[in-house]
């Protein structure tokens, strides 16, 4: 398992009812009680959220079972998993952009500001795909030449992964400040005033609907027409290619000029 996936699901226990309880303890309704909790509390999460922490969950209680023989039977097997919800598909226009990108400040000139910062960090996710978390983690010494290395701790699978950068995703690099710091990020904005200042310049654009991370949606669907799927999937740090099938969907009228 993903040393990542478990400190996080770690860290989402410890201090509930589950966290304090012993093995033989835990009960369906007991992981019952948990998945409704984590789709209804303060921290609401979607339900493809709540089905990765059962399938690590599954494994602890099936290795208890059946290895260490601590218990009879996994209390995860007799627990309704919610039902994902629909994949999302909204794709910002040139349009939306440039009417956010104002709202932002951002006239494509060199930035000083966070807000114009959060319009480079938009049009440099329709790049690379990179996740929101990802750009505003993102140092100088971690880029050489035209690839991103960005270290497992800060990409969501706890995976490293290198990002190739195309020539528009280096101009737009060129386009922030020099850190006070070597060490510090490049943007120079946290993942959580970068979501608050978008939504406010979405607000002030009239954007209905669209999120920061609808740009990696947007992106993904450009990269897929340019690479193939392994090499997508490399570049946007996705383990199961089925994720990625949506965004390969040619007809076979499209394919056929290819094949001569």
């Amino acid at each position: 398992m993903c040393e990542h996936a478990i400190t996080n699901l770690e860290l989402k226990i410890k201090d509930t009812k589950l966290g304090a309880m012993y093995l033989d303890e835990i009960t369906p309704a007991v992981l019952g009680a948990y998945r409704d909790s984590r789709m209804t509390g303060l921290e609401k999460v979607t339900g493809a959220t709540v089905n990765r922490e059962f399938n690590l969950l599954s494994h602890v209680f099936n290795t208890a079972r059946r290895e260490w023989k601590w218990i009879a039977t996994s209390p995860t097997t007799d627990v309704r998993r919610p039902k994902a919800a629909a994949a999302r598909d909204r794709i910002p226009t040139e349009d939306e952009i440039g009417r956010i990108e104002t709202a932002l400040g951002f006239d494509g000139d060199p930035i000083s500001t966070k807000s114009q910062a959060v319009a480079v960090a938009h049009r440099f996710a329709i790049e690379t795909a990179m996740r929101a978390g990802e750009i505003c983690a993102l140092k100088k010494d971690w880029i050489v030449g035209c690839v991103a290395h960005l270290p497992a701790d800060i990409t969501k699978n706890g995976m490293k992964r290198d990002v190739p950068l195309s020539k528009r995703a280096i101009e737009l690099l060129g386009l922030l400040p020099t850190p006070e710091k070597p060490a510090a990020p490049l943007f120079g904005i946290s993942t959580a005033s970068l979501d608050a200042l978008f939504r406010k310049a979405r607000e002030r654009a009239c954007v209905e609907g669209l999120t920061f991370h609808d740009s990696r949606h947007a992106a993904i669907t450009r990269l897929a027409k340019k690479l193939s799927v392994l090499d997508l999937a490399r570049m946007v740090g996705h383990k199961d290619l089925r994720m990625l099938q949506v965004y390969y969907n040619e007809s076979a009228a499209d394919m056929a000029p290819r094949l001569d």
